[in-house]
């Protein structure tokens, strides 16, 4: 990764998310779109900050990773929690320029676009994930 101070601003178009199991194996997903959740520094411990989710969103296409994920989780049965790792990178694609990392992760919700007969758009798929915390480099 480069240092921040001699790198240009870079678009946020080129990305890579991945699901790491415990053992690190890495699953790459396939997402059209990842909405940050804010990220607050929290000094009052009395009073916990409102649970802020990361949400997930790729086209549907049959494929089950975060179906499969969420539905275990409902029943109870999820796998060892996950972490969720986001990779922007450079425009040739082949550098990292920023890592996130969210550990703990777990499905929140699963949520599918609406179906419309009347209009030619894609199903989308979205995952909010809860996570306990997130490192960035």
């Amino acid at each position: 990764m480069s240092a921040a101070h001699d790198a240009a601003p870079v678009a946020g178009c080129h990305f890579v998310v991945e699901l790491v199991d415990g053992n690190g194996h890495a699953t790459e997903i396939g997402c059209a779109q990842v909405l940050f959740p804010t990220l607050a520094a929290h000094a009052d411990a009395q009073s916990p900050p409102a649970e802020e989710l990361l949400v997930l969103r790729r086209a549907a296409n049959g494929e089950r990773t975060l179906h499969d994920w969420w539905d275990k989780a409902c029943k109870g049965r999820a796998p060892q929690r996950r972490s969720v790792r986001i990779s922007l990178l450079a425009p040739d694609r082949e550098r990292v320029v920023m890592r996130w990392r969210f550990r703990n992760a777990r499905p929140a919700s699963l949520h599918y676009s609406p179906l419309d007969a009347m209009a030619n758009a894609l199903v989308m798929e979205s995952l909010a994930v809860a996570f306990d915390g997130v490192e960035i480099d």
